[in-house]
């Protein structure tokens, strides 16, 4: 375990010394487009499983691999016409694909959690681009956070949660998405395993046809579907008109809150400050956040789903 966690900069220097600690086996968290990922190297048994440790993740939740380009991701997935469509429309970006693992695809078992298939993606940030570039190998990588809990969107996020359990972070600013991306499982039909940085109208557009929805009682088959998740930690109170006694209030569109998601009703502004303001509200010692209705349409879906996994029940049985 490192004694401390070094900041890295944004650059060539920066993403060498990124590519090093990979290759050593280290953890390295940087940024996406979404949320700061924690990366290893996917083919590293050791260093995966270092992963799962420095977050107290439950060893069943499979991780999400990162590659530079579509062309990497074929290396590691049997292929299809639907995710060549999708690949085209939305990568780079915050879309994940779940297909068929390759027999020969080379990748530590941790990061499918034993499953048939693999969550792999192409993010669209330029740090992310760079440091992959200069890595030339699979990234798997979570959210930045202790597990269960609020996902990071700043550097700042991920020292609070993971400072001297990793290596090293690097520093870019803030997210501009804010939410994780959204997973879409090709294994079979095309379905929507989870909503996130594209909304579900898109998807559905350049398929040309409706997704099946995974439903909550569906065995767990990729990232982020763990019914409690994504929380603070204090208790978390949905649709609400108004404060009650001793909450703070996350808002979203006209009304007077501690914090507002968006004044003027902008999913997007709302998607891209949700865990931000989560982890503000949580760092004034709140007893309770409760947070105002949000539309259930285009980015809506994914802030609800956090919203609605934050606020579920915790088992606290399991880590984080």
């Amino acid at each position: 375990m490192p004694n401390a966690t070094e900041i890295l900069q944004a650059d060539a220097a920066g993403f060498a010394a990124a590519s090093a600690i990979w290759s050593a086996g280290g953890l390295v968290a940087f940024p996406t487009e979404t949320v700061y990922g924690l990366g290893a190297d996917a083919r590293n048994d050791r260093a995966v499983a270092r992963i799962f440790e420095a977050k107290g993740r439950p060893r069943f939740n499979p991780l999400i691999v990162h590659v530079e380009t579509a062309d990497a991701a074929r290396r590691y997935v049997a292929w299809s016409d639907a995710a060549e469509i999708l690949a085209s429309a939305f990568w780079p970006g915050p879309l994940t694909l779940v297909l068929p693992l390759r027999a020969d695809a080379g990748l530590s078992p941790l990061v499918t959690a034993e499953l048939p298939t693999l969550a792999i993606r192409v993010p669209a940030h330029p740090v992310a681009q760079g440091l992959l570039a200069a890595f030339g190998g699979p990234v798997a990588a979570p959210s930045a956070n202790p597990s269960g809990r609020i996902s990071p969107t700043t550097a700042a996020h991920v020292l609070a949660g993971l400072s001297g359990r990793i290596e090293a972070v690097i520093d870019s600013g803030a997210c501009a998405v804010g939410v994780e991306s959204t997973i879409v499982g090709l294994a079979g039909q095309p379905s929507l395993l989870r909503p996130g940085g594209v909304p579900i109208e898109a998807l559905e557009a350049a398929l040309g046809g409706a997704l099946a929805q995974h439903a909550a009682g569906d065995p767990l088959v990729a990232p982020g579907q763990m019914q409690s998740h994504y929380a603070p930690g204090a208790p978390v109170r949905l649709n609400a008109q108004e404060r009650q006694a001793g909450e703070l209030l996350l808002g979203f569109g006209a009304v007077e809150a501690d914090l507002n998601l968006s004044p003027s009703g902008d999913l997007v502004e709302a998607a891209a400050n949700l865990f931000g303001h989560l982890h503000a509200l949580d760092a004034r010692g709140a007893v309770a956040i409760a947070v105002s209705p949000i539309p259930e349409v285009g980015l809506g879906r994914a802030i609800n789903d956090r919203l609605r996994r934050a606020a579920a029940p915790r088992d606290e049985s399991l880590p984080g």
